[in-house]
């Protein structure tokens, strides 16, 4: 490298930087340049596009396609990538699904509360929950659907906390437990050991009880039920799998997380 010139990963990670912050404040749909416009644009060689792009793919900002079709797809980061890192953190770490849902259960519950708390939860609040009661109750029969089903009522507890930066970091953990749990009940549908419809009848019962706490503003009420509901949920899993490693890599993991509802403000 000659005196004075700029290495090209520095120069990669400069590029990276602004088309992050493009990316991250775009209030819509983000099309990146293509590599022609960028190297117009910033005045810099092909090799430092391409890294600065494969800097956005490990990021998971960026897909790129490869062939005739090619380009790169921009995706804005949520709780589901942000869940994602998180539990390839939590995997590395060998942390057990009995402290993930330990934690989930100190700030779970309080999102209810916060809910309940809402003046304006009988237009922003109640509709979602009721309708995601009303499609659980419809599949108390299907193992793996109700367990989706049901899991969404969790995601929307957490959805509609007024504070954002609760929103997105419980949410990140709901979305990971719902993984988990999502795995536990295709894994217990194959050997015909998933729980009977009647208790799966009793969880949509425990979610109207949340619901109607909500509704009538008893915060502390809410907050009660869900932590005593999260608890007995989670036994359920746990009593199979309390010592199982939190698990990300997988496809199937993946999916599940993938699926996570997005926020919802």
């Amino acid at each position: 490298m000659r005196h004075g010139r700029v290495p090209q990963h520095r120069i990669a990670e400069t590029v990276a930087s602004e088309l992050r912050a493009r990316i991250l404040a775009a209030d819509g749909d983000y099309r990146l340049p293509t590599q022609d416009q960028l190297v117009s644009e910033f005045g810099v060689s092909y090799p430092s596009v391409r890294e600065a792009i494969r800097i956005l793919e490990t990021e998971g900002l960026v897909t790129v396609r490869r062939g005739n079709i090619g380009g790169a797809e921009v995706h804005r980061p949520d709780e589901s990538s942000a869940a994602y890192h998180l539990g390839l953190a939590l995997q590395a770490r060998r942390v057990t699904l009995g402290d993930l849902a330990a934690g989930l259960q100190l700030l779970e519950p309080l999102c209810a509360a916060e809910c309940a708390r809402r003046p304006d939860r009988a237009k922003k609040v109640l509709p979602g929950l009721e309708t995601s009661i009303a499609a659980s109750a419809e599949l108390t029969g299907d193992g793996v659907a109700f367990t989706r089903a049901a899991r969404e009522f969790h995601d929307l507890l957490v959805s509609f906390t007024p504070n954002a930066t609760v929103r997105h970091v419980v949410g990140s953990l709901v979305a990971l437990w719902s993984a988990q749990e999502q795995t536990w009940a295709e894994a217990m549908t194959n050997v015909g050991e998933y729980p009977s419809p009647g208790e799966a009848a009793r969880a949509v019962s425990t979610h109207r009880r949340i619901a109607d706490e909500i509704a009538a503003g008893r915060a502390e009420e809410a907050e009660r039920i869900a932590r005593a509901h999260l608890a007995a949920t989670q036994k359920v899993v746990l009593a199979r799998f309390e010592d199982g490693i939190v698990t990300v890599s997988s496809a199937q993991a993946r999916r599940a997380i993938a699926a996570a509802r997005p926020d919802r403000g």
